[in-house]
């Protein structure tokens, strides 16, 4: 196995702590985040907010900067993209065991790579591709009134039934909208009743994909975060606690930092997919290649990209615990060998992703702290 391999400090905190906390506060137990006891918290998720880009645009967006304290970073998982972070989030388990292992995946019996936010569909169903059940279907057991609210084209769709299910879901054109949504929500909660409210803002995530989070429309989106996120926090009740939180952050990478891979015959020989994030490349051998011709594509692979990648095989990656506790139905949907960019580089196989497609600047799937560190920021009765 190559030396100096990252991986997640099992002593501090990281996403899958945020919403058990936030129940335990409901039920008034002790908890990971050392959450106070709340009626009703809410967790507000930027999706592609980094530490590091806040910080660096804090001067834009004052009232989350002012927010970060000591307690304020937490860890994403790996891979760090939003279909793996976001069902970690709300099933509490890392991709090993709730299955959506990267950006793209194999379906082992469909024999194809699918989309893991957009292609639901036969050959991947939300009910058996996700079985883990999520932390708002318990809450919902346990009495918790539970809300998702995000963009009204997300209300019914397969990802939305594999992480949300459990939760009543209420759409939101806007940014402002949604915030607008939750405050009528938590005022509409029976007294006595308890509730957790999940707030989901794709805007900056779309901002940065396009035009890189040194963009003037990321600090557009950033600034209107900061804005409602302001205005909400101020006429939060007593009992109602709110975290703010990210699925990953971002790094910029031009497209002179692209590598087309598959120009170097011996890192595609035997190869029959290519799935992940180009920042997480997962590929998956023909099933009759031979353990010697395995060995030498994981070698060429070492031998041309080990100074800015790390490559490990599978089984290397499981024993280092980069997905977690990986149940047996889980293991075939994760690539025989991983590549995980070390420096600011994107992977790119041309004969699948023409010159056309490989547009995007805001890049993440990796383990660069710019893409691992999250903001964890507390308001209202959170903050205390």
């Amino acid at each position: 196995m190559p030396p100096m391999l990252p991986g997640l400090d099992s002593a501090a905190a990281h996403l899958t702590d945020v919403l058990p906390s936030c129940l335990a506060a409901l039920a008034g137990s002790a908890n990971t985040l050392e959450l106070p006891p709340v009626s009703k918290a809410v967790v507000v998720l930027v999706d592609g907010l980094g530490v590091s880009s806040l910080k660096a645009r804090a001067g834009h967006a004052r009232h989350l900067a002012g927010a970060l304290t000591k307690r304020g970073r937490i860890a994403s998982g790996f891979p760090t993209t939003t279909a793996a972070a976001l069902a970690s989030l709300t099933t509490g388990v890392a991709p090993g065991t709730h299955g959506l292992v990267g950006y793209t995946a194999l379906v082992p019996d469909a024999d194809e790579v699918v989309n893991q936010l957009t292609g639901w569909g036969a050959a991947m169903q939300p009910a058996t591709w996700q079985t883990v059940p999520t932390l708002f279907e318990r809450a919902t057991e346990a009495g918790v009134g539970c809300t998702a609210i995000g963009a009204p084209r997300y209300a019914t769709s397969g990802f939305t039934e594999a992480v949300l299910r459990g939760a009543d879901y209420v759409g939101g054109k806007t940014i402002a909208d949604r915030f607008a949504a939750a405050r009528r929500v938590l005022d509409e909660v029976p007294a006595g009743q308890r509730a957790l409210l999940y707030l989901y803002i794709p805007e900056l995530d779309m901002a940065s994909h396009a035009h890189g989070w040194q963009s003037g429309q990321f600090i557009a989106a950033l600034e209107t975060v900061d804005a409602e996120l302001a205005s909400f926090a101020g006429g939060l009740r007593a009992g109602e606690g709110m975290l703010l939180t990210a699925d990953h952050g971002m790094v910029d990478v031009p497209q002179t930092s692209h590598v087309l891979f598959d120009t170097q015959p011996s890192l595609v020989a035997g190869v029959r997919h290519v799935a992940g994030d180009p920042r997480c490349l997962q590929l998956h051998f023909e099933p009759d290649l031979t353990a010697a011709d395995r060995l030498a594509v994981v070698e060429a692979w070492r031998e041309a990209e080990g100074e800015r990648a790390w490559v490990l095989t599978r089984d290397e990656a499981i024993e280092a615990g980069w997905f977690g506790e990986v149940l047996p139905g889980i293991r075939p949907r994760i690539g025989d060998v991983i590549v995980a960019a070390r420096k600011n580089i994107a992977y790119y196989d041309s004969r699948r992703t023409p010159a056309a497609k490989r547009t995007m600047i805001g890049q993440h799937g990796s383990w660069s702290d710019d893409e691992l560190y999250v903001p964890l920021l507390r308001f209202g009765a959170f903050a205390a």
